[in-house]
């Protein structure tokens, strides 16, 4: 019930609320700040499955729990990334921006990496490849479809998309806790035998990527805000649609585990992001000019 129905429906709401956020000038910040968002998508699509690689090819996990590391690393940018740079005094614009390209482009991406990682563990267990096509239209009605409703609206009744956001907002971020803790108390039992070798690999994931996009960003000497921005960008990642992948199209149990741990280490990564962006750690870390 919940991983066939209300889990789709779920996110399909959770990714037309972030339509109703997005204009085509979103886009255009790609041609206009192109070092940031080239980075920016360079981390999340490239860089972070090749670090889910490396620490599925370094540590001894289960090939399905492997395989749901490589899946989460697959999957876009969460429905709070946008909200939690803002609080972080990030460069929201450019937060926006990544979303909705990775968003758009998991139609192709999530297949082609999950797919190669399914390839991967085949022989090393009984998991059988999913279907490019199936994948790809999986991810188009749930993800892409929803996003470019909720655009087409705000393109052609702003000011009702404009009042609608909002509440649109508050209750795609509700679900997503909801879809989280019904597959988190689903799950319990395989989580809590996990956890002690599960964590550290969900953990080392979600640090290191963020770790990874915030000294990129300063080496490519990016502004404080859009480092900010980048390193929530790679570290919020859309747990929902893990799950959603895991569960209900590869109808795998196993697979939402790091998804589900993932969903509650991201948000204490992003607490410890937004209080070194206090006033004080702002003037300890920004770039003296």
């Amino acid at each position: 019930m919940i991983t066939k129905i209300l889990l789709p429906m779920g996110l399909a709401f959770i990714m037309f609320a972030m339509g109703l956020a997005l204009v085509t000038d979103d886009f255009r910040r790609v041609i206009r700040h192109p070092v940031a968002m080239t980075f920016g998508l360079v981390s999340q699509m490239l860089l972070l499955p090749l670090i889910a690689f490396g620490l599925v090819a370094a540590l001894p996990l289960e090939p399905e729990i492997a395989m749901g590391l490589i899946i989460l690393s697959a999957v876009p940018g969460g429905i709070t990334s946008n909200l939690l740079t803002h609080v972080a005094n990030g460069d929201t614009a450019l937060s926006v921006s990544l979303t909705a390209v990775t968003s758009l482009a998991g139609v192709i991406s999530v297949p082609f990496i999950v797919n190669l990682g399914l390839t991967w563990f085949t022989g090393a267990t009984e998991i059988v490849p999913l279907p490019v096509g199936k994948m790809v239209i999986g991810v188009f009605v749930i993800s892409t479809l929803p996003l470019l409703l909720g655009m087409l609206i705000r393109h052609r009744w702003p000011e009702r998309a404009v009042a609608l956001e909002p509440r649109a907002r508050r209750l795609a971020v509700f679900l997503f806790v909801l879809i989280v803790l019904a597959t988190f108390m689903g799950q319990w039992g395989s989580i809590s035998a996990n956890f002690i070798h599960v964590g550290p690999a969900v953990i080392a994931l979600n640090v290191s990527t963020m770790v990874v996009a915030f000294v990129g960003a300063r080496l490519l000497q990016l502004d404080h805000r859009q480092g900010i921005a980048i390193t929530l960008e790679c570290g919020l990642q859309n747990a929902a649609m893990g799950i959603f992948v895991a569960a209900t199209l590869l109808a795998n149990t196993t697979m939402v585990i790091p998804s589900i741990i993932y969903a509650l280490v991201m948000n204490v990564s992003a607490a410890v992001v937004i209080a070194l962006n206090t006033a004080p750690a702002r003037a300890l870390l920004s770039p003296r000019g």
